[in-house]
């Protein structure tokens, strides 16, 4: 019966978040004043704790480099990876997470809404264009990274490759395609879809992309390796992807290439962010804004530019990776705001029979 009831609380508690992702970040100050009222953490105040939804892979370096410099004498970080947003909604007042760093803006865009996030300091707020952070003042993109198309240059040439996402319907490619139907950034791409043609539109594409048979993966990683192999001909992944696998294997023994779709109307050439915000009941708010504020930092931003092959989000970060300019890509000028609609898309996507 107890478990019962706790699967019953959790379905309830992923309710309410879908509900009120929907309206974006509408009523996030009231409701952040809610959550307020009935926080109820018994964390230990000397630690920051970080709920990360991006992987472990990615993230670990770098804050297991961060000392006392950074956070302060006797502070210590721990962080839990590839977390989902729902679980702080789930935990309410009681949740020891302090900072939330989400790979997606939907994510922090939905946190933002049901009043989770609290105001981050002008200073950190500051560091970055203000495109990339949140009206709201609570939230503030960390790095920013394109989607891209993978394709096996043995089975197609750079010349022949669609110029954007409605060339990836032909029937030539059935069963050639790969996707991470459960991965935020796909999940977002689909919600820029929507925001961009609006709701017919976008039912419209998806249903002729799910006619073609694309192929489902777990992870953009999966989709990857299976274009590198020459298991498929393309695939939809993020663009950093590829800059860390050929930065560990070597560019020479990457036989996958990657095609950046342009343009400020083509959904496929999307930029989104990784981005962090500091949790309305954390109980250590200066520590935590310390560390969303050191990721902002030349440091962090050298690492992710570097390690990762992201974007920065501050001047003067030169990458090793050869990426080219936003400039260059021309992405679809969106409010990220807009990417909090997460649980429409996730509707849509079911309707169409592209999710489970």
């Amino acid at each position: 019966m107890r478990n019962t009831t706790l699967r019953m609380a959790a379905l309830a508690a992923v309710a309410a978040f879908a509900l009120t992702a929907c309206s974006g970040n509408d009523g996030g100050t009231d409701r952040a004043d809610e959550v307020a009222a009935n926080c109820d953490n018994s964390g230990d105040p000397n630690t920051v704790t970080v709920y990360s939804g991006r992987t472990e892979k990615l993230v670990a370096p770098l804050l297991n480099s961060i000392g006392p410099d950074v956070l302060g004498a006797g502070v210590k970080i721990e962080a839990l990876y590839d977390q989902k947003p729902v679980k702080v909604l789930e935990e309410g007042g009681k949740s020891p997470a302090d900072v939330w760093f989400g790979q997606d803006a939907g994510e922090l865009g939905a946190l933002a809404a049901n009043g989770y996030l609290s105001e981050l300091p002008a200073q950190v707020l500051g560091a970055v264009p203000a495109q990339y952070a949140d009206p709201g003042k609570r939230w503030v993109a960390i790095t920013l990274r394109s989607r891209v198309l993978a394709y096996d240059p043995r089975q197609i040439p750079a010349a022949d490759l669609p110029g954007g996402i409605d060339g990836l319907v032909d029937e030539k490619w059935r069963g050639k395609i790969g996707y991470a139907p459960t991965n935020a950034s796909w999940k977002s791409f689909v919600t820029a879809l929507r925001v961009l043609r609006g709701e017919d539109g976008a039912r419209a594409w998806l249903q002729k992309f799910k006619a073609v048979e694309p192929v489902e993966f777990d992870k953009n990683s999966a989709v990857l390796d299976a274009v590198d192999q020459g298991r498929l001909t393309l695939g939809l992944i993020n663009h950093y992807y590829w800059f860390m696998k050929a930065a560990a294997q070597g560019a020479d023994n990457v036989t996958a290439k990657i095609h950046y779709f342009k343009g400020s109307e083509e959904p496929g050439a999307l930029v989104n962010i990784a981005a962090a915000g500091v949790l309305t009941c954390s109980d250590n708010k200066e520590a935590a804004a310390k560390l969303v504020e050191f990721l902002l930092s030349a440091r962090a931003q050298q690492y992710f530019a570097d390690e990762t092959g992201e974007y920065p989000v501050i001047a003067n970060i030169t990458s090793k990776h050869n990426l080219p300019t936003l400039t260059e890509l021309s992405p679809p000028a969106i409010d990220l705001n807009q990417l909090s609609s997460v649980s429409e898309t996730e509707a849509m996507l079911r309707d169409v029979g592209l999710l489970k």
